[in-house]
């Protein structure tokens, strides 16, 4: 949270800064001799390409990110720590079918914990903290921001999909084709996106205290109850009917397709409702974002 605040902090300075420039291009007081270089910061403004600057708040939402250690590592290494305990030390079994079957679930458990996390969260906090209006203030592309968050979730994912696949195959004997591993890969980066529109909605109701609470209350029961921790045969038949509702279930069943192991749905299926879920969600995510 002190991160947040240095940087509202910054962002002030850089806003009050770009007022200051603003009155003296428009010839104040202060304003003698300051016309021409408000003219060349306009005419670099004007040679920057706009993909550069989609790609800069990328790259910085990304570091910052990183660089916070209370989110990057429970992101990056509770995935990995659960599948080592629960697919590795505890999943012997039979031709390691624990092991495959758990590799798939918990790419998505680490996919579904970044998207939430990285926006239900981290949202909150800066809109909160007013970091968000700050940042519609600045000269930046439209949906710079928003976009930034998406390619900072999805390299969280991507990272999360290698750990898990070097301790499948390194310490679990998982083998899989080429082809299914890159598959997994691309399903679990792909799928942050309906779990990113979902926080994004929920970073947008909660204030930054109470976001956390919230977000665990949604990610923790729908991770369970979608069959990422427990194949779903081994719950209850009531679990078993009510599982489809959750994204985190047709996601899930899209990544154990390709292992062969998913429940035999319709691929077209799963694909459609996480498009949907992901469009609604967003729909209604930026509408309150606009309001």
């Amino acid at each position: 949270m002190n991160r947040v605040k240095m940087e509202a902090q910054t962002a002030n300075d850089l806003a009050a800064r770009l007022d200051v420039a603003a009155d003296d291009g428009r010839g104040g007081a202060s304003g003698v001799g300051a016309g021409p270089r408000v003219d060349a910061m306009l005419r670099d403004a004007a040679a920057h390409p706009v993909w550069r600057s989609y790609v800069l708040e990328a790259k910085y939402e990304c570091l910052r990110l990183l660089r916070t250690p209370s989110f990057a590592l429970p992101s990056l290494l509770f995935p990995a720590l659960f599948y080592l305990l629960f697919g590795v030390v505890l999943g012997q079994s039979p031709g390691g079918q624990a092991a495959r079957y758990l590799l798939a679930t918990y790419g998505v458990f680490g996919a579904m914990a970044t998207g939430l996390f990285a926006f239900g969260v981290t949202l909150a906090i800066e809109r909160e903290q007013g970091f968000l209006t700050y940042k519609r203030a600045l000269p930046m592309p439209p949906g710079a921001h928003l976009l930034a968050k998406m390619a900072m979730a999805a390299m969280f994912s991507a990272m999360i999909s290698v750990l898990l696949a070097v301790i499948a195959a390194g310490l679990a004997g998982v083998t899989l084709r080429p082809a299914q591993w890159a598959l997994l890969f691309a399903i679990n980066v792909i799928g942050v996106l309906p779990f990113s529109a979902l926080g994004l909605f929920i970073g947008t109701l909660v204030g930054g205290q109470g976001a956390p609470a919230v977000v665990n209350l949604i990610f923790l029961p729908m991770a369970f109850l979608s069959g990422l921790w427990i194949p779903l045969r081994m719950l209850p038949e009531p679990v078993n009917q009510i599982a489809p509702v959750w994204p985190s279930y047709h996601h899930a069943q899209i990544a154990l397709k390709v292992i062969g192991m998913d429940a035999g749905g319709s691929l077209a299926l799963h694909i459609a409702v996480l498009v949907t879920f992901t469009a609604v969600f967003l729909f209604l995510a930026l509408r309150r974002l606009q309001d």
